[in-house]
C-alpha cells in the first residue's frame, strides 16, 4: 500500500455509505494503520445524496482537509451517475467502483473515466441476501477484492462486532454473505 489511500463514497442517506466507510476504516485501524473517516451531508434526510470519506495511512495523518483527489471512488447509488460528477478529482491511475447491473465498459463510456472501472450488482446481492436494498456491505467485498486494502477476515470480524447485537445472528450472517458475494462477483475493465 502507498503511504496514504483516500476513498470517497457516493450514496444516498440510508444506503449505508457512512457505515461502510467506518467498517473499512476500523478494519484498517485493527491492522495497525492510521485512519480518518468522515461524512459530508447535504439536506439530512433519507434518500438525499451524500458523500463520506476515508483515509488510510501507514504514518500519522496530519491533514484534516476534505478529500479532493481520491485514489478510489465508490458509487453505492448508480442513479447518482446522472446527477453528480463522481469522477471529480479522480486521477487516471484511480479506481472507480460502481454498484450497477451494467458492465464496466458501459460505465466507462457513461462517466468518460479513463482509469480502472469495476462494477458489481450490489443491489441484487443485497436484495437476495438481506431482503433489503442496502448495498453497502456487498460494495465493501468488491473493494477488498480489487484493492486488498484491508484483510477480509478483519472486515468480517468488524461486521460481526458492529451488527450482531444490533441486528441479530441471522442478519449478521446475511451481511457476511453479501460481503463475500461482492468479493466474488466484482468485474472490471
Amino acid at each position: 500500500m502507498v503511504n496514504m489511500i483516500e476513498i470517497r463514497f457516493h450514496g444516498r442517506g440510508g444506503q449505508g455509505a457512512k457505515s461502510a466507510a467506518q467498517l473499512v476504516a476500523e478494519s484498517a485501524l485493527d491492522d495497525g494503520k492510521y485512519i480518518q473517516a468522515f461524512p459530508e451531508y447535504g439536506p439530512e434526510r433519507s434518500g438525499a445524496p451524500m458523500k463520506t470519506f476515508v483515509r488510510i495511512s501507514d504514518t500519522p495523518i496530519k491533514t484534516y482537509q476534505p478529500v479532493v483527489n481520491p485514489n478510489i471512488v465508490i458509487v453505492i447509488d448508480p442513479t447518482l451517475l446522472d446527477s453528480v460528477d463522481v469522477t471529480e478529482g479522480l486521477g487516471k491511475d484511480g479506481i472507480l467502483l460502481v454498484n450497477t447491473k451494467y458492465d464496466a465498459k458501459s460505465i466507462k463510456k457513461k462517466t468518460k473515466f479513463g482509469g480502472k472501472v469495476y462494477v458489481v450488482d450490489a443491489t441484487k446481492i443485497a436484495l437476495e441476501t438481506l431482503k433489503r436494498n442496502i448495498p453497502n456491505i456487498a460494495m465493501l467485498g468488491a473493494l477488498i477484492k480489487i484493492t486488498n486494502i484491508v484483510d477480509i477476515s478483519k472486515l468480517k470480524e468488524k461486521i460481526k462486532a458492529m451488527f450482531l447485537k444490533k441486528l441479530g445472528e441471522e442478519l449478521t450472517k446475511a451481511n457476511i454473505e453479501a460481503l463475500m458475494r461482492g468479493y466474488k462477483e466484482v468485474r472490471g475493465e
